[in-house]
């Protein structure tokens, strides 16, 4: 990174800068610069916010931060923080080492924010036992752990126990198989219930026969799902549920488990159960549950407000030692992205949130998406071409989006619905699912044949189109013919029995016939005027060109840039204009300065697979040309365009002289009037010439 001419802010500190992905940025590389950050005008920064969460950062030491609770951290409270230690740490630079453990010599004991950190860390030494002048984020760590079991215990012992659980230790076990039976037994009580209202409705009320008989013909074991829809059991009109017999097959289980928690107690030698006693088991489940729930809701107040005083009483010490351990990689991050881009797997930037494998590539940069919407209203403008994607975890039980840049290699197998990895910075995969790509240009040379990709996928498309609707057009033209000749054939046989003349009618074939000629002419006539045009374009490029033998070179130069040269074009302005910011920006940043990609930075975020030279012969590989038939097709192809380019000097090519005369004759066919009706009836009904005689 090339240093430039230091500058002095108006507080008197000479800051030092530097060049970092293409833009100027203020260099903070020792404890002095961070103790004078409050001096660094604000527009200097390339950061104005960022989230709390959501980052590859603790998020408890940027909650510490966060002293307005919103959610974001912000240039005052970077600041904020930076003077706090000023207060405290006898040596700023104390910070550029990263350490999770401090000496208690570090430590400003004569500032009241010093003597408020050492009280602390005597209290958390103390309560463990240990004499020592330092102390680690472990140590803290120990006494939380120790310190919430210590609440527990004492809650534990103070609490009453005025409700005693309806089913003993059982009890928990008893919920739960009451809750899996729940809803089958009020429906089967209910249909009772109807039952009971109308005996003739007893028979709708129970499982149809012919939906046992649908299910019957095949493997029953994979019918539950469709058994369990039926009735726990026939419904009847006194209302009582048979203990031991009748139960759905699709519920047996469940309900063998119900009567071994609950209904053996409950019922004792009955062998049915009515819906009274159910009703009664139910209200004794709720309110154990409701028990539980108060209970625990009032357990977990008041263990969160016994630890949030010794957490506040400890504080000091705790926000001094994750700020020493993670301040100076937060202001590399927020100041100025230097983890970005000194390309460190182990120094990643805090918003890259792993690496993407797909189509035989890895893509480092990859960014977790909090808005869909505002992510694809925005990651145009950031100039990288982005893979939009839905990713899942069975084994975390979670899911969440990412954006992935692609920034080398090609994009012809990469679609929208194709499969991938996703790695996490923890080394957990997930699932990922390709849901939207923004399309831009990756490098220039793909750029380079990106139109003729476009237009080789255009023709295959437009002729796979045009074969589907012609198929399509032929079959309906078939059919209608099919269904014409029968009605016709119908038609004459009816004639015929009827004793009539059958007479054919070839008016329409005639004017189908006429018109068809016309429609042809028009297209000949058309080929040769589009022949006309192209041989005096062709003719004038030539003519420009010159009668030299190198014609043909600088033709296909010509063409060659006509083609590929707006798209290359385009490609190289949008390349030197990447930008990251967008899309942070769409997903909770505020940032404040450009985040250039450009491309030979883009090409290290992508990795492309690459595979040793194999020696031996694949068996099963494709049959390739042999060399002097590819040499042969080689000169064929060069001759063919020599003599183009000949073509191109003279003055006129073959077909061009004789277009206009082409064109006039084909018109002057074209133009032959069409038969009336009259004259088409006529021609029809005239009969034919007799025989002569012999």
């Amino acid at each position: 990174m090339a240093k430039i001419k230091n500058l002095i802010s108006k507080g008197g500190y000479e800051w030092k800068y530097t060049t970092v992905g293409g833009v100027t940025r203020v260099n903070i590389e020792s404890g002095e610069d961070i103790a004078h950050l409050d001096e660094l005008d604000q527009k200097l920064w390339t950061v104005l916010s960022c989230p709390v969460k959501g980052l590859e950062f603790d998020e408890k030491t940027l909650a510490l931060m966060d002293s307005d609770h919103d959610g974001k951290i912000r240039v005052a409270e970077v600041v904020a923080a930076a003077q706090w230690l000023r207060h405290v740490l006898t040596d700023m630079d104390y910070l550029v080492e990263g350490e999770g453990h401090i000496d208690f010599a570090q430590v400003q004991g004569d500032s009241d924010e010093g003597r408020l950190v050492l009280d602390a860390a005597h209290i958390i030494l103390g309560y463990l036992g240990k004499e020592q002048e330092s102390i680690s984020m472990a140590d803290i760590e120990e006494y939380k752990a120790m310190y919430e079991e210590k609440c527990k215990a004492e809650m534990a012992a103070d609490s009453p126990e005025p409700f005693t659980p309806p089913y003993g230790d059982r009890s928990d076990a008893a919920e739960e198989a009451v809750n899996a039976l729940r809803a089958k037994l009020n429906d089967y009580f209910l249909r009772c219930k109807l039952a009971q209202f109308d005996g003739d409705a007893t028979a709708a009320l129970d499982v149809q026969v012919d939906k046992i008989a649908a299910i019957s013909g095949g493997n029953l074991g994979d019918s539950l799902c469709e058994i369990a829809t039926y009735p726990l059991a026939r419904p009847v009109a006194t209302a009582l549920l048979p203990l031991n017999a009748g139960i759905n097959p699709a519920w047996q289980g469940a309900f063998d488990t119900l009567k071994a928690e609950v209904l053996n107690s409950e019922c004792g030698n009955s062998d049915s159960l009515s819906e009274e006693q159910w009703n009664a088991i139910v209200a004794k489940i709720d309110a154990y549950a409701a028990w539980k729930a108060a209970g625990q809701a009032s357990h977990d107040e008041a263990l969160a407000a016994s630890l949030k005083s010794y957490s506040d009483a400890i504080e000091p010490v705790e926000r001094l030692l994750r700020l020493c351990r993670d301040f100076y990689r937060l202001l590399h991050n927020f100041v100025v992205f230097k983890d970005f881009y000194r390309r460190d797997d182990n120094l990643q930037a805090v918003f890259q949130a792993g690496k993407l494998y797909i189509d035989q590539r890895c893509c480092e940069l990859c960014i977790k998406v909090d808005d869909m919407g505002k992510t694809i209203a925005s990651a145009g403008k950031s100039g990288l071409y982005l893979l939009l994607c839905h990713c899942t975890s069975k084994v975390l039980g979670k899911e969440m989006d990412i954006a992935a840049a692609l920034t080398d290699g090609d994009v012809k197998d990469l679609h929208e619905g194709k499969n991938a990895i996703f790695y996490d910075r923890q080394g957990q995969d997930w699932d990922v699912t390709v849901t939207k790509i923004i399309d831009n240009p990756i490098s220039i040379r793909q750029a380079f044949w990106s139109p003729y990709r476009k237009f080789s996928n255009w023709v295959t498309d437009k002729i796979a189109k045009n074969a589907a609707e012609k198929e399509s057009k032929q079959f309906d033209e078939m059919t209608t013919k099919a269904e014409s000749g029968t009605a016709n054939l119908q038609a004459q046989v009816a004639a015929k029995q009827e004793g009539k003349e059958v007479v054919a009618d070839n008016k329409a074939d005639t004017k189908k016939q006429m018109f068809d000629i016309a429609k042809f002419a028009g297209i000949f006539a058309a080929i040769g005027l589009a022949l006309g045009a192209i041989g005096g374009f062709l003719t004038s490029v030539g003519s420009f060109v010159g009668a030299k033998w190198y014609n043909v070179l600088l033709l296909i130069a010509f063409v060659v840039i006509v083609i590929s040269g707006p798209s290359m074009l385009l490609a190289w302005l949008k390349l030197r204009k990447r930008n990251l910011g967008p899309v942070l920006n769409a997903n909770g940043w505020a940032i404040n300065s450009n985040v250039k990609v450009n491309t030979t930075f883009g090409a290290t975020l992508t990795s492309m697979a690459k595979y040793p030279v194999i020696a031996m012969k694949d068996p099963f590989a494709d049959k390739k040309m042999a060399w002097w038939k590819k040499t042969l097709i080689w000169l064929v192809i060069l001759a063919a365009l020599f003599v183009v380019g000949y073509k191109l000097t003279q003055d006129h090519w073959p077909w061009q002289c004789n277009a206009d005369v082409v064109t006039e004759e084909v018109m002057a066919e074209a133009s032959v009037e069409e038969p009336t009706d009259a004259e088409v009836s006529t021609a029809a009904e005239a009969p034919a010439a007799e025989a002569p005689a012999e």
